[in-house]
């Protein structure tokens, strides 16, 4: 390894991660410090105020997001140290990256100290024992940003090994073939012409069990029945957005959201009825959450349910209903109490509906209830369809609320046990969109010639790819990692934060492989281009970016200060 000129770095990577890691310590006691700061000043007799925490929004966001950095850098050092021996390359990449995240970090402290309680000087104090190893002066210099680059780009997509155990490796080659053949020779067509997803590509996904990926086992699905493994769910979807966002990789999301549901506060003969169907794919299902006026605030939902004999009477409307044509189950949040109960007066329901394809929902019951609904043109994320949808006393029996009786009340509990599994899948699409944005800029760069010269041999294209590359190996770790947690009991907070985190990223990425395309990257004809506007709505699904810093990850950061 060469040295830097007077900063001198240890000579081997792990010594080198030795000293990274340590960075990483260190910068987190500063941003403990921040979030101390933030509580105190947020606080009164009675503890916390939302209030004045309100009024430090910037500062709140600014941190979830240098704790997301330095958790993706745990996470990959993690790894690391797990495969180093086997390949040495991912010292090299775990360096880069926590160099440049440590950087980041730095740099958000820096451009506000005082938001934060903090000083420039102690800043700069924190920070000096990691600048004077001169790690990041060496890995973050043009010269080996870009051999870095040229070492992953020759390994044709397969940038780091796995390590990941034998049956799972098979699950993730096979699902990878499938994005590869079926997939990928449809996905431009469903996204220019915006058509519903073709039954060539849901049946075989039925066939393969992608359907019942999160159902336990004794549902018919195929989560062992011992305890969950969330680790199935994320490299399906990771190789099925590689294929298409849209068309495929979030097709299982509505399954997962709805099993975790069910499986926290359903009954058993719901779980045994419903659960058999979703696993088979018989009956596909979507989820209505969102309100035109209330977005990612759930616990403000109106719809309106009225109880009736033997049922309920839905009344109101949902917007950012995903895949509700193709859908015959919609899962639907709903007002069974007051306005005044908040969240406490949520419910969880069940709904039928007839199958529908095109771009239009129109159901008339036969007791003279209505559900209509429109698709909402949109950027990108098309095949599967968001719509807004619009409840005229539309009956429910009693057998489909969530947890009947005993369920009334609890919706809006369900819908974060769902939505937390929903959060870390989201970041695995992400990755999977990066996956296949990297590749297209990876096989574009060395094809294309500019001045006579293959764009891949130009250094600012192999440091654009190195930073690509990283950052996807970084959030998929980081995303395996919060699966496990999750898998353990744990991990709310942190299926949020690895949203953030892969989803700014899937952006970043998807941008600069259209760039490397030049002109090419914004025609359509191109993958590339989709790729970027499918990106675009992973920061705004599944809770939005700015709701998740504020609402979720901030508050639990500061109160735990």
């Amino acid at each position: 390894m060469e040295a830097v000129k007077n900063q001198p770095v240890t000579g081997d990577y792990a010594g080198d991660l030795k000293l990274i890691t340590e960075a990483v310590v260190c910068a987190r006691a500063l941003v403990d410090q921040a979030l101390a700061h933030i509580k105190k000043v947020s606080s009164t007799e009675k503890g916390l105020s939302p209030a004045l925490l309100d009024e430090q929004q910037l500062a709140c966001y600014e941190t979830s997001f240098c704790v997301a950095d330095l958790s993706a850098t745990d996470a990959l050092l993690n790894y690391t140290q797990q495969v180093l021996e086997r390949d040495a390359l991912s010292g090299w990449v775990a360096c880069q990256f926590g160099s440049e995240a440590l950087k980041a970090v730095a740099g958000r402290l820096l451009a506000r100290p005082a938001d934060y309680g903090l000083t420039m000087a102690s800043i700069c104090a924190s920070f000096e024992a990691f600048d004077n190893t001169g790690i990041a002066s060496h890995y973050l210099s043009a010269k080996m940003m870009a051999a870095l680059g040229r070492q992953l780009i020759d390994r044709e997509g397969d940038f780091l090994p796995s390590n990941l155990d034998s049956e799972k490796e098979l699950i993730r080659d096979t699902f990878r073939r499938f994005a590869t053949e079926v997939v990928m020779p449809l996905a431009e067509d469903i996204h220019r012409q915006d058509i519903d997803i073709p039954e060539s590509i849901l049946q075989p996904l039925r066939e393969m069990g992608c359907f019942g990926i999160s159902i336990p086992e004794r549902f018919d699905g195929l989560q062992p029945d011992a305890g969950d493994d969330s680790l199935y769910m994320i490299l399906v979807t990771e190789e099925l957005s590689r294929g298409s966002l849209g068309a495929a990789g979030s097709l299982i999301t509505r399954p997962e959201i709805l099993a975790r549901a069910l499986m926290k506060g359903g009954t058993d003969a719901q779980r045994q009825k419903w659960l058999p169907q979703i696993a088979s794919g018989e009956t596909l299902c979507g989820i209505a959450l969102t309100e035109p006026d209330y977005g990612s605030d759930l616990a403000s939902a109106k719809l309106k349910a009225t109880k009736t004999e033997g049922g309920w009477l839905l009344n109101g409307s949902k917007t950012w209903c995903t895949f509700a044509g193709a859908a015959s189950v919609l899962l639907t949040l709903a007002r069974t109490g007051t306005d005044a109960d908040g969240y406490k007066g949520l419910s969880f329901f069940l709904v039928e509906k007839p199958r529908t394809f095109g771009h239009e929902i129109d159901v008339v019951q036969a007791e003279g209830g209505k559900l209509s609904g429109k698709s909402i043109p949109t950027l990108g994320y098309r095949g599967m369809h968001s719509f807004d949808l619009f409840f005229e006393d539309y009956f429910v029996p009693d057998a489909n609320l969530v947890g009947e009786e005993a369920g009334i009340g609890k919706g809006f509990y369900y819908a974060m046990a769902g939505l937390t599994g929903g959060r870390i899948q989201t970041s695995a699409r992400a990755a999977g969109v990066m996956q296949a944005a990297s590749e297209q800029a990876i096989n574009y760069a060395k094809e294309r010639k500019v001045f006579k010269q293959p764009v891949a041999d130009y250094q600012l294209t192999l440091v654009k790819l190195s930073r690509m590359v990283t950052t996807l190996l970084a959030s998929r770790q980081f995303s395996y990692a919060v699966a496990r947690e999750v898998d353990a009991g744990g991990g709310k907070m942190e299926a949020s934060l690895v949203k953030l985190f892969a989803c700014r990223a899937a952006e970043w990425v998807t941008r600069e492989a259209l760039q490397i395309h030049g002109g090419m990257g914004y025609a359509e004809e191109v993958p590339v281009s989709r790729y970027f506007v499918d990106a675009r709505v992973l920061s705004i699904f599944e809770g939005a970016e700015e709701t998740l810093a504020l609402k979720v990850i901030s508050r639990e950061l500061v109160a735990n200060a």
